[in-house]
């Protein structure tokens, strides 16, 4: 099923480890569009702004970081980890290279149209989008994931503990000030507590034929 014209792009939002990932991969190869995994490209920014030596918190550098940023840093295997999520946190919190970051996901969609997930894909990046997907889970399943997903990178962590940071980060994606995590009003939602991967995709996949039929896209 190759769609690399009419159907531009495809906007996936959700909170973390609800499985929007591995959808927005798998409908990306399917329909033969590119794929932008938003959330790396802060830890790209980051680690951009640490190989100069340099603390994430300079506005100044990070917001040109930013603008400097291209597709193979996002092909990096060093987005991961403490030093990454520090220095992430630090660009993210910087309105500049925000700003930049936004432009940056205009333009990637806009080139040969998109699979992009994150957490205000559908409402402020691609706001009218074809297909909007909202991907949610319950905060257990979702805890329960991500502590498997540790556990296979070797990881040792208590689950209670995991629980308590995936409802700490929900909170404060919701309570943002700048684009907070929400489905956009003509989302679909497609809650994934009891579906597997291949479940989730043909319960999205539904939703982009049908989209394509409605609209003759």
């Amino acid at each position: 099923m190759s769609q690399a014209g009419p159907l531009r792009v495809i906007a996936i939002d959700g909170p973390a480890a609800a499985g929007k990932g591995t959808l927005a991969r798998r409908l990306a190869a399917t329909l033969g569009l590119p794929y932008l995994d938003t959330g790396l490209l802060y830890r790209a920014v980051g680690r951009r702004v640490l190989d100069r030596g340099a603390d994430p918190r300079d506005a100044v550098l990070a917001e040109a970081e930013a603008k400097a940023l291209s597709a193979r840093d996002l092909e990096r295997g060093d987005l991961r980890g403490p030093e990454a999520d520090f220095a992430a946190s630090a660009v993210a919190a910087i309105p500049a290279v925000r700003a930049a970051l936004v432009a940056f996901q205009r333009r990637f969609g806009e080139e040969r149209g998109a699979v992009l997930d994150g957490r205000d894909i559908g409402t402020v990046i691609f706001p009218d989008a074809p297909v909007k997907l909202f991907v949610t889970a319950s905060v257990t399943e979702r805890a329960r994931r991500r502590h498997l997903e540790l556990l296979g990178r070797g990881i040792q962590a208590d689950p209670a503990q995991v629980e308590a940071e995936i409802r700490d980060r929900d909170a404060q994606d919701a309570n943002r000030p700048v684009a907070p995590l929400k489905p956009a009003p003509d989302a679909v939602t497609i809650d994934t507590t009891a579906l597997d991967a291949e479940q989730a995709f043909q319960a999205a996949i539904k939703v982009v034929e049908l989209t394509l039929y409605t609209t003759g896209r």
